[in-house]
């Protein structure tokens, strides 16, 4: 196995010390030993990737284009086989260490220079999120702003708890532009997360076109909640947000929900009812009323090619089938289509994701079981050698409001400030679900009530670095008095990244710096 090591040399001009454990990183590394220096990036630092590796050049674009916007620093970005001279930002492959993983980094800035070791690139892109974070605030901008640019000095030794960091975005009851979706990708890179779920279908709206079935989304995109225009993904479009994803190291996992949820597609075509007559579009919110008609071939035809041509949009190994609240599909129909639809996931090259419901079936191998609702679920896809992914409704679900005040948001799973969605651990919530079975943790927002960017960001920030933290730092070394802190210090952050985040009231949020 071969490793990456990216290696900055600074310039030491007026320098005051700085602590490296006292900067303000989410999630918080594995290790962090400071060393009481710091330094200044200068107009004579550049970029030298060595080697021609396309990969590695496209790791170093992404720092470099982070960097210029708001230093004006002009970094370029080059080829090189030797180390440059110092002043410089050097990314290179060197040996291996097991105990980073795919995505861990060890980053050491000393005096004569800053070293990115990292397994794979992952690593690298995720250490490139934590040298963003020791730089000031201001250096999110996007216009240029006034140095020094410091960075403190010591080491930093860090990798993830969880393989799976994911965040869920409900795109069928409002929908959202393919830049909207972007902006929420750099989001979560930035806080080291590497799963986007896509929410693509529910009875309000049906979002990804489906060139064997085109009435699905001339019709039954055609709306939302609360009658807007709805919209839908070309394919072309779809796989652009794929690109853009993988370029952060993210993986996008896509869901038509089924057998419930899927009344637009029922309003498109008549014969997936079992009346051969088409529904109307919908545009409440009310769950539960509408089902496949399970006994009917062409239900199977239909799921088959959706599946077939999504599967192969999706570079990803998950699709995601639902499963969820099919409360007008009786259990004996229920058991039988989700073992079928499985069958289908499998036979185009993918594994099954599905929310805890789908544990009443016979879970294939690989098969995941997302625990959203029902513990009970979720320890009978244990009992059944499923792993799990935690996104527990009470914690997790980006949709609950913070209070009784919040502008946004339902409360049905209960209120979830920013210290109840922190203070949890996956591994400890449930007796029968251990570490061992579980992947990883995902914070889904549904879109009831939100239906653009700036609204859907009210509920995501200031929660969603906690989730990100909970999936990245591991469980001892998580305190929620330490990371208000952190969080704090994050705010000033947030505004120059521009995200509208709620300021909550137990936070002392540090602004000061970002007008």
């Amino acid at each position: 196995m071969t490793s990456v090591v990216l290696t900055v040399f600074l310039g030491q001009t007026g320098c005051t010390p700085t602590y490296l454990s006292k900067e303000n990183i989410i999630p918080k590394p594995v290790s962090v030993v400071p060393t009481g220096s710091s330094f200044n990036m200068n107009d004579q630092t550049d970029i030298y990737v060595q080697g021609e590796s396309a990969e590695m050049k496209q790791v170093g674009q992404y720092l470099a284009d982070k960097l210029n916007i708001s230093t004006g620093l002009g970094l370029e970005v080059k080829s090189t086989i030797e180390a440059p001279t110092p002043g410089n930002i050097f990314l290179s492959i060197s040996g291996d260490d097991a105990e980073l993983g795919d995505e861990g980094y060890q980053l050491t800035i000393t005096k004569e220079s800053v070293s990115l070791l990292a397994n794979k690139p992952a690593g690298l892109f995720h250490g490139i999120q934590t040298i963003r974070q020791i730089l000031p605030a201001k250096v999110e901008m996007n216009s240029v702003q006034k140095g020094p640019w410091k960075l403190a000095t010591g080491t930093i030794r860090d990798f993830s708890t969880y393989g799976y960091r994911g965040s869920m975005l409900d795109v069928a009851r409002h929908f959202f532009e393919v830049d909207e979706l972007k902006s929420l990708i750099d989001q979560m890179a930035f806080y080291k997360m590497n799963v986007f779920h896509l929410h693509l279908s529910d009875d309000q709206g049906w979002r990804i076109e489906i060139k064997s079935w085109p009435n699905l989304t001339k019709h039954g995109g055609s709306t939302e909640v609360g009658g807007g225009e709805g919209g839908f993904y070309t394919q072309e479009q779809y796989s652009g947000i794929v690109k853009y994803a993988q370029d952060r190291y993210i993986t996008i996992i896509p869901e038509i929900d089924m057998p419930g949820h899927i009344n637009a597609a029922m309003a498109s075509y008549p014969e997936l009812n079992c009346n051969g007559k088409a529904t109307e579009l919908y545009t409440g919110i009310e769950v539960g009323f509408s089902s496949f008609c399970t006994g009917k071939e062409i239900t199977y035809k239909f799921i088959d090619d959706v599946i077939r041509e999504l599967a192969a949009l999706t570079p990803g190994p998950y699709i995601h089938i639902g499963g969820d609240e099919s409360h007008s599909t009786k259990i004996e129909d229920y058991i039988p289509f989700v073992n079928r639809v499985q069958d289908m996931v499998i036979a185009h090259g993918k594994k099954v994701l599905g929310w805890d419901e789908i544990a009443l079936s016979t879970l294939k191998p690989n098969t995941i079981a997302q625990y959203w609702a029902k513990a009970e679920n979720a320890t009978k896809a244990v009992a059944q050698g499923a792993k799990v992914l935690m996104s527990p409704a009470k914690y997790a679900y980006l949709d609950m409001q913070y209070d009784s005040t919040s502008t946004f948001g339902l409360h049905w799973a209960g209120y979830v400030e920013v210290d109840k969605g922190y203070n949890w651990d996956p591994g400890n919530l449930e007796p029968e679900i251990k570490k061992e079975n579980i992947i990883g943790i995902e914070a889904p927002l549904w879109s009831e009530t939100v239906s653009n960017r700036q609204e859907a960001e009210y509920l995501i920030f200031p929660r969603l670095p906690g989730y990100a933290e909970i999936g990245w730092t591991p469980v001892e070394l998580r305190n929620w008095d330490n990371y208000k802190v952190r969080l704090a210090n994050h705010g000033e952050r947030m505004k120059a990244m521009n995200i509208n985040f709620y300021p909550s009231k137990l936070v002392p949020w540090n602004t000061k710096d970002v007008k």
